[in-house]
């Protein structure tokens, strides 16, 4: 039995900015620090390959001494209309109603709300009542792939069943205003908010992509790699200097051996849906790839266009590729890396 993607649609907050646009605000948070050191964050920012990006609020209220409280109720506030709009646009291009969805899996790990978001979408657009829910807080950049993986399971085990996937994710509310590491720096340059909904099916007659494998990788003694600490301020991002070098180490262990069960080589997928990490990883994974003949164009695009926007980024890359008319047959990858440190995997056939 096929489970195929059916649609995916993304979600933007409403405050946006350049990134030039935003070097203001960066120098005025900079004000008392050492000339050199300011000169260097501002490089930092600027060439982040980032021209653009989105937030759930504006640059002004990122920037003042709120504290984690008043942004986390933002955090909530926003990312249950940012989740309902992006779930209604999926469900409007697979030509479906609320109704007609049978599983529910939310993924964000940029803050807390319990109840889940689930359930406040069950409310908003009355979903039914015996619906499966399946909130995922705590995997990451990983986790758009990994709630993509659980909704497969299930629905390969449940025929003529649907299945979402919302992801929603603000790193502009973890932002810490009194932590000048080159940690937070850097996650402030690269990251960004946004949203987006995948709409999985395994009823036989319905069309899309077709999941034809999906797999986890585990790195071991990574722990330490990427994540967040509790403070009082907030969600801290832990950000190890070694995430590329990592990825680039287990490459072949994390693509080549999952391809080969396949009875694939890397020559024969026509598409590549990666995880646009940072402007290291995209040019660690490009490296690697190009030699090969297959380019990222869509990775570094949306990185681009909107930032890294946690486990939703992939997605975006993503939708990118759902909304061409592609040739039956083509296949594709889909790859992310979150806490833990891990790799998940997807591969996909038109």
């Amino acid at each position: 039995m096929a489970v195929r993607i059916t649609s995916v649609a993304k979600q933007l907050p409403e405050h946006t900015r350049e990134t030039k646009d935003i070097l203001p605000f960066v120098e005025l948070w900079l004000e008392g620090q050492d000339e050199r050191f300011k000169r260097k964050v501002l490089k930092i920012f600027e060439n982040a390959a980032v021209d653009k990006r989105y937030s759930i609020m504006g640059p002004e209220e990122v920037f003042l001494k709120t504290s984690f409280e008043e942004k986390n109720d933002i955090y909530i506030r926003e990312s249950i209309k940012l989740a309902e709009k992006s779930l209604v646009k999926a469900l409007d291009k697979a030509s479906l109603k609320a109704t007609d969805i049978d599983y529910i899996i939310t993924v964000s790990c940029t803050g807390i709300m319990i109840p889940s978001l689930d359930a406040y979408l069950i409310n908003s657009l009355k979903m039914k009542q015996d619906i499966v829910r399946l909130p995922v807080t705590e995997m990451g950049c990983a986790a758009g792939v990994s709630g993509i993986i659980y909704a497969k399971n299930f629905l390969k085990a449940n025929p003529n069943k649907r299945a979402a996937v919302i992801a929603v994710e603000s790193p502009t509310a973890t932002f810490q205003l009194e932590d000048y590491s080159m940690v937070n720096i850097v996650s402030a340059a690269i990251f960004g908010d946004g949203c987006a909904s995948v709409i999985l099916s395994s009823y036989e007659d319905e069309k899309g992509p077709e999941i034809k494998d999906e797999a986890m990788y585990h790195f071991y003694d990574a722990n330490h790699m990427m994540g967040f600490k509790l403070r009082n301020t907030g969600l801290q991002m832990v950000l190890d200097q070694s995430v590329p070098q990592t990825i680039a180490d287990h490459f072949p262990q994390i693509i080549h051996p999952f391809l080969e069960k396949n009875n694939l080589k890397i020559e024969d997928i026509d598409h590549l849906v990666f995880h646009p990490g940072g402007k290291k990883i995209v040019q660690t994974v490009e490296d690697l790839f190009g030699e090969l003949g297959k380019n990222i164009d869509d990775t570094k695009e949306v990185l681009r266009l909107y930032g890294n926007m946690s486990s939703a980024t992939v997605l975006y890359v993503l939708e990118r590729f759902m909304d061409r008319d592609l040739p039956k047959g083509d296949k594709g990858v889909m790859l992310s890396f979150g806490p833990g440190f891990s790799a998940q995997r997807i591969l996909l056939e038109w």
